[in-house]
């Protein structure tokens, strides 16, 4: 049996002096981290809590954030992390939904703060919490079923949902993670992605354990990640695709010292082959990974390595094979296996599985069905069990009964030498039911209109997948906060006046 209490206690017996995390100025070996950790549960419990109490973080990455993280669950309570780019009312909901006690956060909690019984502010706050308490011993009355964290969902699927993950589930994950990607004592790991998402802490509790170094990076900016990775000698990091494609474009023009980067990783959200390419190029070093999952999964489930060495090959569109640990498969919408070829629903099962939605039986119910997660995404498999996602069932347009998959557009348009990024959707249309609309960003100082782009297109796509329409804007398009591109902004001006939605 493992739980969270097990990286800690066997990085501070075998590596005390080790750095564990780097954040600004602050530099902190595991000893110091598994004091600290120790003396946080302790202030959490001085002011009163106890085990299966919520505790939720609202705040940049850090290595007060890491702590918390870590040692929260490691007591017994239940680390809940908040979206730092919802607007207050998702903030508000996701605090009250959880029934949550504590929040720590760097920020004004505003009406926040009367949500729960006490704020901790970081720094000032929380230091004095940490120094003033005793050391709590860590693990006590904690089991492998023991919720660790509620993890909410971004939102861009509906409702936000605050998702169980247990102990098990996130040290099932971690023993996944290092068997994927081979994770060892002297890689350094860049925490460039926000901690509050799957993409951001799904390698934490893997570099504890071996006794890695996380360099953590407090909000993303290109030119500060890649200047980490040139000064700490980053070996390893994962973001999702905004991010990579953001520090790919800056180290083309402006470029660091990036040799000791040997894994990049990135998931969340589908990537242009365009921009693995490049990639590539600017990181020559480093192995191309795409890892995908989603926070019902802990998050990993499938992973192909080498990627850059199959982006002209058919394999090239993969998000790779199941990780081991995880079984992967496609169902059709009865339920039943599909042969290799046949789109339908991808489901995940393993040990790394949530436990279900937070007080929500109906949709944890939808969600889990004879020990399979549903995950709502839609691809088909090969004969040797390579996934390939074709959209998220809701991003999926029907054009004239035509089935259209909006990322083999976007994976078109990106082909354009002119375009930064593109967005396709489905928009109202009497004759049609749904046309397909792309909203595009274009490289600066490249002119494009949209007659060039479909023009473009017509050499890559069937005429039914063709955007109708194209509109173009200068500035990126919306994300949620892990980076997700908000496709229901860009849809919602069309479909405001419809009397139907899309399905």
């Amino acid at each position: 049996m493992h739980t969270f209490v097990d990286p800690l206690y066997r990085a501070q017996k075998m590596f005390p002096d080790k750095v564990a995390a780097v954040c600004g100025e602050t530099r902190l070996t595991y000893a110091e981290t598994w004091s600290r950790c120790r003396r946080l549960a302790g202030g959490l419990h001085g002011l009163g809590l106890q085990s299966g109490d919520r505790v939720a973080i609202w705040a940049a990455n850090s290595h007060q954030y890491l702590e918390v993280y870590m040692a929260v669950p490691a007591a017994g309570m239940v680390v809940v992390p908040l979206n730092t780019r919802h607007a207050e009312p998702e903030l508000r909901y996701a605090l009250e939904d959880s029934g949550t006690r504590v929040l720590i956060t760097d920020r004004d909690p505003g009406g926040l703060a009367d949500t729960v019984e006490r704020v901790i502010r970081i720094p000032d706050a929380y230091e004095a919490l940490v120094e003033e308490a005793p050391e709590m011993e860590l693990g006590v009355g904690v089991t492998e079923d023991t919720v660790a964290g509620l993890f909410y969902t971004g939102g861009t699927t509906g409702a936000s949902k605050g998702v169980m993950l247990t102990h098990r589930n996130l040290i099932a994950n971690t023993m996944n993670w290092l068997i994927a990607t081979q994770q060892g004592p002297d890689d350094a790991y860049l925490v460039m992605a926000p901690l509050f998402h799957a993409a951001g802490s799904l390698a934490v509790l893997a570099t504890v354990w071996i006794g890695g170094c996380q360099v953590v990076q407090p909000a993303f900016e290109p030119a500060e990640a890649l200047d980490l990775i040139a000064s700490e000698r980053v070996t390893l990091t994962l973001g999702v695709p905004a991010m990579i494609a953001a520090i790919t474009e800056l180290q083309l023009v402006e470029s660091r010292d990036v040799s000791s980067l040997r894994f990049l990783g990135h998931g969340g959200s589908p990537i242009a082959t365009e921009v693995v390419r490049r990639a590539h190029q600017a990181f020559p070093k480093a192995e191309m990974c795409h890892a995908y999952g989603a926070t019902e999964t802990a998050p990993l489930a499938t992973c192909l390595r080498n990627e850059h060495l199959v982006i002209d090959s058919d394999l090239g569109r993969s998000c790779g094979q199941a990780v081991a640990g995880v079984d992967v498969r496609v169902f059709d919408s009865d339920g039943n296996e599909l042969p290799p070829g046949g789109v339908g629903e991808v489901v995940v099962r393993g040990t790394n599985i949530m436990k279900g939605y937070w007080n929500k039986p109906e949709q944890t119910a939808a969600a889990l069905r004879e020990s399979w997660y549903y995950t709502g995404d839609l691809g088909y498999m090969d004969a040797l069990g390579y996934v390939f996602l074709v959209d998220r069932a809701k991003d999926m347009i029907v054009s004239g009964g035509e089935n259209v998959y909006s990322t083999e557009v976007e994976e078109v348009l990106y082909k354009h030498p002119a375009v930064l990024e593109a967005a396709v959707f489905g928009i109202p249309d009497e004759h049609w039911g749904e046309a397909v609309h792309a909203v595009v960003v274009p490289r600066p100082e490249q002119a494009v209109d949209a007659e060039a782009l479909i023009s473009f297109c017509r050499d890559y796509i069937a005429g039914y997948k063709i955007p109708k329409g194209i509109d173009f804007q200068g500035e990126p398009l919306p994300k949620s906060g892990p980076g997700k591109v908000l496709k229901r902004e860009l849809r919602l001006p069309y479909w405001e006046s419809s009397d139907r939605q899309i399905n």
